[in-house]
């Protein structure tokens, strides 16, 4: 093969080693005019070596080892013959391969290169990120993952139960530590903080954690469960790190933060800092900004899963298509799901969390979806529940019994109060109860 072919931002795909490059894949949609192989190969040049216009520094050397290169451009529909004349836009699948050894290990770099500049470019969208085992050996990924989390909660198989604290935010510790001792001592496995809650001053993070894990504490001892309490330490940085240090030492066993305002790199380095000994539950507020519009972002499974996998989030909070956000398609959310949890090389599976609106109702569905690995994030349906948030978290462990006995919840129900009650209080769902 000549230099000049081998320096092209063009190959095949059987000409990429696929152990030195990042595959990612594209939607595009262009004019009918608009020439998409010179445009494909200008978005290759300008994410790696180059720029519009050629420079004396971009020698055949440098393009030869650093260039990106488009692998494939498929036309969807797969015209042959001739472009109808009301086809005013012409869509595209394209694939590019990056040499990572221009960004490596550095999640911030990464996405720098495959959707950094070109994030503007008009109807242009990540759709997925193909990483080579040798990439993946780069990162550590979550510390805990899906058996890990297993363990340190000493639960074997059955879903693990999550209560969001509620109200959101504006109440001092005493009150937010009442809830959720009733949250845990009802069956909730681990309580969280609302990502609306992290060190506000009538809230501050080293008053909250000493007073929750008292009642952690409290409430394991009396249900002889294992408990959990990630505390949100979202902020900007260095505090960020500060916050997770300081609960640490204050006793916390886990920690949340939002990693897609944070970053996903400072998700990384949590993960990876040898005194952060505690699970990591991920947060994905702000995620609708990035994969919302279908012609322009990133996609839902890489922003919601594959990413903070990566990362090292041991929790992931996703949105349910059947809560309170009925518009999230379910395909994307299993698909979301999947990327957590099926293999990824050396990365370890990451707990999912459906939430949003989540009641007892919809435990057989969650688990008919995605299976029993998964955390069931509920809030209002536990703390609004008729007779109390213990009463609340009892009907959810009535509810995930029902369902691992294959017996519907309200055959189940006639047994329970608890969840005969919360039958009768969501049956409506979350949509229509928020309308009334």
């Amino acid at each position: 093969m000549s230099e000049e072919i081998e320096a092209l931002p063009l190959a095949l795909p059987e000409g990429v080693d696929p152990e030195k490059y990042v595959i990612a894949t594209y939607y595009a949609a262009v004019p009918r005019e608009w020439p998409v192989d010179k445009i494909a190969m200008a978005v290759a040049v300008e994410q790696s070596t180059g720029t519009w216009i050629h420079v004396p520094g971009e020698t055949v050397e440098l393009r030869k080892k650093h260039i990106a290169k488009v692998i494939a451009i498929n036309e969807v529909p797969d015209f042959e013959y001739e472009v109808p004349a009301d086809v005013k836009l012409r869509q595209y699948v394209v694939q590019i391969a990056y040499p990572y050894e221009n960004f490596m290990n550095e999640i911030s770099m990464l996405l720098t290169t495959v959707i950094g500049n070109i994030s503007m470019a008009g109807r242009l969208k990540l759709v997925d990120l193909t990483f080579p085992k040798s990439y993946l050996e780069m990162f550590k990924g979550p510390k805990f993952g899906v058996q890990g989390l297993r363990e340190y909660l000493k639960i074997k198989t059955r879903p693990i139960l999550n209560n969001m604290i509620k109200p959101c935010t504006g109440y001092p510790p005493d009150v937010g530590a009442k809830l959720a001792y009733e949250a845990l001592v009802g069956g909730a496995d681990f309580v969280k903080d609302d990502e609306l809650l992290a060190n506000a001053p009538f809230n501050t993070v080293e008053d909250r954690i000493v007073k929750y894990m008292e009642v952690v504490d409290k409430a394991a001892q009396e249900t002889g469960e294992k408990k959990m309490y990630t505390i949100n330490v979202t902020a900007d940085a260095p505090k960020i790190f500060e916050f997770a240090e300081k609960v640490v030492q204050l006793g916390a066993n886990a920690i949340m933060v939002n990693h897609l305002v944070a970053g996903i790199s400072v998700l990384k380095a949590l993960a990876e800092d040898p005194s952060i000994k505690v699970p990591i539950l991920g947060h994905m507020d702000f995620a609708g900004a990035i994969y919302e519009d279908p012609e322009s972002g990133m996609s839902s499974h890489l922003t919601l899963a594959k990413l903070p996998r990566l990362a090292g989030a041991d929790i992931l909070v996703y949105p349910a298509p059947y809560g309170k956000q009925p518009f999230f398609l379910r395909e994307k959310y299993l698909k979301a799901g999947r990327t957590m949890l099926f293999p990824m090389h050396n990365i370890k599976p990451t707990l999912p969390m459906p939430s949003g609106g989540i009641t007892q109702l919809h435990v057989p569905q969650l688990v008919n979806d995605l299976g029993t690995d998964i955390a069931i994030g509920a809030g209002g349906a536990i703390h609004a529940h008729p007779m109390g948030p213990r009463a609340g978290a009892k009907a959810f462990r009535q509810a995930i019994e029902a369902t691992l006995n294959r017996i519907p919840l309200e055959q189940y129900a006639e047994q329970y109060p608890e969840l005969k009650a919360a039958i009768e209080a969501w049956k409506a769902g979350p949509v229509s109860l928020l309308l009334e």
